[in-house]
């Protein structure tokens, strides 16, 4: 892929060439972020460009706040895979995907370090208003794929990122004891649950049994909205911080 002029100006450029046209025009209204897990930046790097790798993203932040764009925005970068959201399969038609330079599950899950996690907000900011991107649809990879994909994981600081103007975020109910649902439950509030779910996005069928993807839905939910137990049991404190999550969306108010 030939240079190009970067989307935002505090990137530089370091072209991909795994990309493609956005179906039918598509304008992208998702932010995916991702976390690289490897072992370095320079191995990430190296993969999102290699031609047999058929991965990119539109941007790779490192951990000191460097940011360098892969893919122009316009084009269909290829991060999202196999993916769902709100009923859209086509996730890379509809995302600009954000690499995050961590080593992730894979390295032992360390800390994003403050400048890292001061260029995300950045960008997400810039790309966000150029696109006018809705905050509640600023997304983990491990929403989009939940049991697929767990990145960018229960340490990724999202309330930060909230503080800083970029996505949907409530502190999360304490957790506590009291009545939950799990794998094998079902029932009218098995099927309740997955509701909720689905109104919020995530791509669940509502059959009323809490099934190994219920399971999974539910862990991606918390290890984006609960991240202090990821465990895909459905206690109050789940279900309490999703039903309040979706009061507060602007065109939902449940």
């Amino acid at each position: 892929m030939s240079a190009f002029t970067c989307d935002y100006s505090g990137a530089s450029a370091a072209p991909s060439p795994n990309f493609g046209e956005r179906a039918d025009g598509r304008s992208p209204d998702i932010i995916l972020l991702h976390y690289t897990g490897m072992e370095t930046a320079e191995g990430a790097l190296k993969w999102l460009c290699a031609p047999e790798s058929e991965v990119s993203c539109h941007y790779l932040v490192y951990e000191d706040g460097r940011v360098e764009q892969l893919v122009r925005e316009a084009d269909r970068a290829w991060h999202a895979g196999k993916s769902v959201w709100k009923g859209e399969t086509d996730i890379n038609s509809a995302s600009i995907g954000i690499e995050i330079v961590n080593a992730g599950h894979p390295g032992g899950l360390p800390d994003f370090p403050d400048a890292q996690i001061r260029a995300v907000v950045e960008l997400c900011l810039d790309c966000g208003e150029r696109w006018g991107i809705a905050p509640e649809r600023v997304l983990a990879h491990s929403d989009v794929a939940p049991v697929r994909k767990v990145d960018p994981g229960e340490k990724f600081p999202w309330g930060r990122l909230h503080a800083g103007g970029v996505g949907h975020w409530i502190e999360p109910t304490p957790i506590a004891g009291g009545r939950f649902f799990q794998r094998g439950d079902a029932g009218q509030p098995v099927e309740a649950l997955q509701t909720m779910l689905s109104l919020y996005g995530y791509g669940i069928e509502i059959d009323g049994i809490y099934s190994e993807k219920t399971e999974g839905a539910v862990a991606a939910f918390q290890r984006h909205f609960r991240p202090a137990q990821v465990d895909g049991i459905a206690d109050f404190s789940t279900i309490d911080t999703l039903h309040r999550l979706l009061s507060t969306l602007p065109r939902l108010g449940v």
